[in-house]
């Protein structure tokens, strides 16, 4: 059995991943572990590995088909104190299972990434198991964070005063936001923060952690922009992008969009006013179907809308909204397919919930009824503790079949779906 499976990972009190001799490598199953239902990929380019201090890791003893958990390794001469390991996935893939761990004493709260079961394998070396989902280039991380990016920086701060140019250029060097990025490179899908409050209190929000979470991704602007200034920004993209060419409004940086519904749709139509050029997207959780009627009045043409489940319980918990509820949510997506806007769902995935039966049948009926454009499946960026204690109490249920199947039904769901993990340019949409 061993020569089919791959190897444990550990990591070291310095954070060095190693290969452990014996065991083999296991995914979460629930509350417990077990050998993975699939053949890995090799580790993709621009993945990295992480140690996950306070989580011990799990594997399976290949002589006696026990679940070891793992608290030391001898090697050589020194002790190892072991830590669990995991992947970080680069944009254009998709998590498929959870790392097996079990968590020792106080562990802290991990940083807000997606992580992705990750071993050892004698023939492809470090592997993760993930899906390809978006073959698309422009996202490609070698593409972005490049050496010319201050510089490019610097110089559109010193020729242009625009303030929210500034918080744009803290996304860009400090947190790599690379829509945030594409500002400056100016190409490809440009970032427009809008909002400095949000209508939602998202578990894994990015931007706003209460001092017992994780460090936040990001930080908010401390004032929200005018429609001049951030038209300003969008005509510079929308003029001078090469190519496929895109702004968005409500980026990671920033609260919800459709709370300034009036002053975003005073920067559309004076953009529109000024170029023709490419397109004008919000990413929004689709709280305030109203205000979105605003913004496609205005020349909005996509909406990317965000959800973690189409099951209305466990959208609440995660999201905790405010003065919403998921209702809301599901007539801005029918709002916005009937006014002829290119409507794509941000679904926020998690193995072993999302895959569940219960959660596939809500999200293919809304997918089916709503008949949306795309699905862009985004791996969950979150502690998987946290996410877990939210799902047991909230969740649809039911057996869970593997992520490959959640988007095999959704294909079935709705003839013409896009799944990827990208927004589409004009030129790209059906």
């Amino acid at each position: 059995m061993s020569h089919l499976f791959p190897k444990l990972l550990f990591a070291d009190e310095a954070g060095r991943v190693f290969e452990h001799p014996e065991l083999l490598a296991l995914v979460r199953d629930g509350a417990g572990a077990a050998l993975p239902g699939e053949a890995p990929v090799s580790l993709p380019p621009h993945a990295q590995l992480a140690a996950l201090p306070g989580r011990r890791p799990l594997g399976l003893c290949p002589s006696t088909g026990e679940t070891i958990e793992v608290r030391e390794v001898q090697m050589g001469r020194r002790t190892v104190r072991a830590s669990a390991v995991a992947a970080v996935l680069p944009p254009g893939w998709t998590r498929l299972a959870l790392p097996a761990y079990r968590t020792s004493g106080i562990a802290p709260v991990l940083p807000q990434w997606a992580y992705t079961a990750a071993a050892w394998d004698s023939r492809l070396g470090h592997v993760a198991y993930a899906l390809r989902t978006d073959l698309r280039r422009h996202w490609d991380p070698g593409t972005h964070s490049t050496p010319d990016l201050p510089g490019l920086v610097g110089e559109r701060l010193l020729r242009d005063d625009n303030p929210l140019l500034r918080q744009l250029a803290r996304c860009a060097l400090e947190w790599r936001c690379f829509t945030a990025q594409n500002t400056f490179y100016v190409r490809d899908e440009g970032a427009i923060p809008a909002s400095v409050g949000c209508n939602a209190r998202c578990v894994g929000c990015i931007s706003e952690q209460p001092p017992e979470g994780p460090p936040s991704s990001h930080e908010r602007m401390d004032d929200a922009p005018d429609a001049r200034r951030m038209a300003e920004i969008g005509i510079a993209h929308l003029r001078d992008a090469p190519g496929r060419t895109m702004i968005s409004f409500g980026q990671g940086c920033e609260g919800e969009p459709l709370t300034r519904a009036r002053v975003i749709a005073e920067a559309i139509r004076r953009m529109r006013r000024a170029t023709s050029r490419g397109s004008i997207n919000v990413n929004t959780n689709g709280s305030l179907p109203e205000n979105l009627g605003l913004l496609i009045d205005a020349g909005l043409d996509a909406c990317r809308i965000s959800l973690n489940s189409a099951y209305p319980p466990l959208y609440e918990a995660y999201y905790r909204p405010i003065r919403y509820g998921f209702r809301d949510v599901a007539r801005s997506i029918r709002l916005a397919k009937k006014r002829g806007v290119y409507t794509a769902l941000n679904l926020l995935t998690f193995p072993g919930v999302t895959d569940r039966q219960g959660e596939m049948d809500a999200l293919c009926e809304l997918v089916g009824t709503s008949r949306v454009d795309q699905v862009q499946v985004r791996s969950l960026a979150i502690d998987p503790e946290q996410y877990l204690a939210v799902a047991e109490r909230a969740s649809a249920g039911g057996p869970p079949r593997g992520m490959r199947t959640l988007l095999r039904r959704l294909r079935s769901a709705r003839r013409g779906l896009v799944i990827g993990n990208f927004a589409r340019g004009l030129a790209e949409r059906a």
